[in-house]
């Protein structure tokens, strides 16, 4: 048995293997939908929520969460409208952080159906920043900055420099007006409250959101039960301690009951929030733990790092994600005076431990 699956018997998948099909809804409690719809990439699949509300004066629901833009997402999209709004409308659309998956089509979502968008105010004025800017995600600078962390191959620099609208190219738009997510705000779905909780670390300001009256949890991409979020220091923050942040962000779920349902962005809904805390701890220590063994040896940059971090083929749209949590890793050392940063003669950070 692999080590995910080990960890995953742990957990408790009340509905067990059964998803949402294409284009239609599973109801998880009376007004609460579970969408599913598929990404073109290795994390092939981004779980949406329906929520039934009344919103000034408007019967409907809100959406939580939207999908790339892209003409199967929306196509998808379309079905949901036809078969699971009931005849009412989208009245709101709430985005739990800034990332293509979760925000590529609220512009869509909120013009077709006269809808405001929520989000955290960081999360919306990045995500307004990246969709507007030529290099977003990609560029002479992201190359230079992956360089600097030790990526050498001149392909795959060039293939980083040339891409240069990655962002804009899942998220066209964003809205051009918003209203604020703020951590601890009440936010009334539907009357019931829902507690917005921050988290860092993955994004700028995510949002999460619980109800104590239903006992549920939206938890994002903060906390998922099977592969552990994606952590990364980039350029535009080449100093961050973004690990740390997010280690620290998931322990403020820590107070909610340990029976909450939570509803991941990836995966399956799940019970036993805090044992699922405790697994991705143990994860990072035992990562952490390994780079400081590595770094023993010799100084090492992140991108040596990759084959202790990921113990399986990356391709180059890969490997940019893993580099970037490559570099949290070691920042998170270095922040904490575990390891020493140099940098050498080719200006490529290293890493090693103090004399």
């Amino acid at each position: 048995m692999s080590l995910a699956a080990e960890l995953e018997r742990a957990l408790h998948y009340p509905l067990g293997d059964q998803l949402p099909p294409p284009g239609r809804a599973t109801e998880l409690r009376p007004g609460v939908k579970w969408l599913r719809m598929q990404l073109p990439f290795a994390l092939d699949h981004i779980n949406l929520w329906l929520l039934r509300d009344r919103f000034q004066g408007r019967e409907g629901w809100t959406v939580v969460d939207t999908c790339i833009d892209r003409a199967e997402s929306r196509a998808d999209w379309e079905k949901v409208f036809e078969a699971e709004l009931e005849g009412l409308p989208i009245v709101r659309v709430l985005v739990t952080h800034m990332h293509p998956d979760h925000v590529g089509l609220a512009h869509w979502l909120c013009e077709r159906w006269n809808a405001p968008l929520w989000m955290s105010g960081t999360d919306y004025q990045t995500a307004r920043y990246a969709c507007q800017v030529v290099n977003s995600f990609g560029g002479e600078r992201l190359a230079d900055y992956f360089f600097s962390h030790g990526m050498t191959d001149p392909a795959d620099l060039e293939q980083i420099r040339n891409r240069k609208s990655y962002y804009r190219g899942l998220v066209p738009a964003v809205p051009p007006s918003y209203a604020r997510l703020m951590d601890g705000a009440t936010v009334t779905i539907g009357g019931l409250a829902w507690r917005c909780i921050v988290g860092y670390g993955h994004a700028p300001e995510h949002m999460a959101l619980y109800s104590e009256q239903l006992n549920i949890l939206i938890s994002g991409d903060m906390v998922l039960p099977r592969i552990s979020t994606n952590v990364s220091v980039y350029e535009m923050e080449p100093e961050a301690d973004s690990l740390t942040l997010f280690l620290n962000s998931i322990d403020r779920f820590l107070p909610l009951p340990e029976d909450v349902l939570v509803l991941p962005s990836h995966g399956k809904p799940f019970h036993g929030l805090h044992t699922r805390i405790g697994q991705l701890h143990d994860h990072h220590r035992e990562r952490l733990a390994e780079v400081v063994e590595a770094a023993r040896a010799r100084p090492v940059s992140a991108y040596d790092m990759l084959p202790v971090l990921f113990r399986r083929p990356l391709d180059l749209h890969q490997t940019t994600f893993a580099l970037g949590e490559s570099v949290a890793h070691l920042h998170r050392l270095w922040h904490a005076g575990q390891l020493v940063r140099t940098r050498d003669e080719r200006g490529i950070w290293r890493f090693g431990t103090p004399p």
